[in-house]
């Protein structure tokens, strides 16, 4: 028994329609390319906070840097936290501030390794920077420091994104961007070197 033309022109013409083939397409790569879109916004969004933390630590290090900056590190700290806050409002932060004779002092502590094990002990010598009595991978001091001491600067700022790409793609739900700038302290008084002196790692 033979079907009748009629159903099979029927069935002919829907397996040649391709009216709605290109709804299909379309939800098969929106999602996609929403996906990577949100990615690049992201990615720029941490760009553009960065330069912004980038420009205010730079002017806060330098109005740190005048006689009473020390005394004013809480300001200027909010200062740069209250720039970024426009561009990332729940914004958290965290700066920290060391201080150094010069900026070769910007190392560890030397020492004399004897045993070439590449730490400092069993007695080996050191040269104790900052006096206090122990050998130091940084010798830092905590702190703005005083005339012409050379201050590093360093300022962590927390953010939830902006954009909710993060489960999708495998990221933690906020951003953390950090920036950090070594500036000279003005020479507004004369300036407190701590003496060295020699130091024996235990």
């Amino acid at each position: 028994m033979t079907r009748p033309r009629h159903r099979r022109s029927v069935f002919a013409r829907i397996r040649g329609d391709r009216r709605g083939a290109t709804i299909i397409e379309f939800a098969i790569v929106v999602p996609v390319l929403m996906v990577l879109l949100m990615g690049a916004f992201d990615l720029l969004h941490q760009i553009y906070a960065q330069s912004i933390l980038d420009g205010a630590l730079q002017k806060a290090a330098r109005d740190s840097a005048i006689e009473g900056g020390a005394a004013n590190a809480a300001t200027f700290d909010q200062q740069v936290w209250a720039m970024v806050k426009i561009v990332a409002p729940d914004a958290t932060y965290q700066a920290s501030r060391k201080s150094y004779s010069t900026f070769q002092s910007i190392k560890p502590e030397e020492f004399v390794d004897k045993n070439a094990d590449n730490i400092c002990n069993n007695g080996e010598n050191f040269t104790d920077i900052n006096g206090n009595g122990t050998w130091d991978l940084d010798p830092g001091v905590t702190g703005q420091g005083g005339a012409e001491d050379v201050t590093q600067y360093t300022m962590t700022v927390t953010y939830p994104r902006l954009f909710p790409v993060a489960r999708l793609m495998g990221w933690p739900s906020t951003m953390s961007i950090a920036s950090t700038t070594l500036l000279k302290n003005q020479p507004y008084d004369s300036q407190k070197v701590q003496v060295s002196t020699n130091g024996s790692c235990k």
